[in-house]
């Protein structure tokens, strides 16, 4: 459980400096832009391996509450529209422009849904700190009214829907294989 727990402070830790503008500028004025860039990639990725790991390797530990019957039975809808607003936080479509913030969005759906539906320990800390994260960066984010102005073309909101589906399609079918729980009947 320590690995996934220093993962998770690595990968969510880096992914909280924007929501501290002084110190985000205070080290991209000491490092300059591409060594802050740099090593916000390098820890990203180290937290995000060692995340990884920590969950393949952590015990489930004690089920702390009972899944929710109903977060079990949506989460073959949730995970498109999840995987769909993690695509469209990367684009310049309607969706981005509407929502302003759905890739974080998405990170709430996808972590809210998973946690209720686990209710174990390594579930619990894996879903409840990206949910955590997701509700203070959102709030971070709309504080400082971090947007970015796009004009919004609507073949960018094909592409996020259509690769959210084909992502979730994918991940549903190899849940089983990849996590040990197989979560739609078409799943290998």
């Amino acid at each position: 459980m320590a690995t996934l727990i220093i993962g998770l402070v690595l990968f969510l830790g880096i992914h909280l400096l924007p929501a501290r503008p002084a110190l985000r500028s205070n080290l991209t004025a000491r490092w300059g832009e591409k060594r802050y860039k740099g090593v916000f990639s390098l820890v990203s990725l180290a937290g995000f391996a060692l995340i990884i790991v920590g969950y393949a390797l952590a015990p489930r530990g004690a089920q702390l509450f009972a899944p929710e019957p109903w977060a079990i039975a949506i989460a073959p809808y949730a995970m498109p529209v999840a995987f769909a607003l993690f695509a469209a936080g990367n684009m310049r479509g309607h969706l981005r422009h509407a929502l302003q913030h759905p890739m974080l969005i998405g990170l709430l759906i996808w972590s809210t849904v998973h946690l209720l539906a686990n209710g174990d320990l390594r579930g619990t800390v894996l879903f409840g700190a990206f949910l955590v994260y997701a509700v203070v960066d959102i709030v971070s984010a709309i504080q400082r009214h971090a947007v970015k102005m796009i004009d919004p073309i609507a073949r960018y909101d094909v592409i996020a829907v259509v690769a959210g589906i084909v992502v979730a399609l994918v991940f549903m079918t190899l849940h089983r294989v990849l996590f040990g729980v197989r979560v739609v009947p078409f799943g290998i």
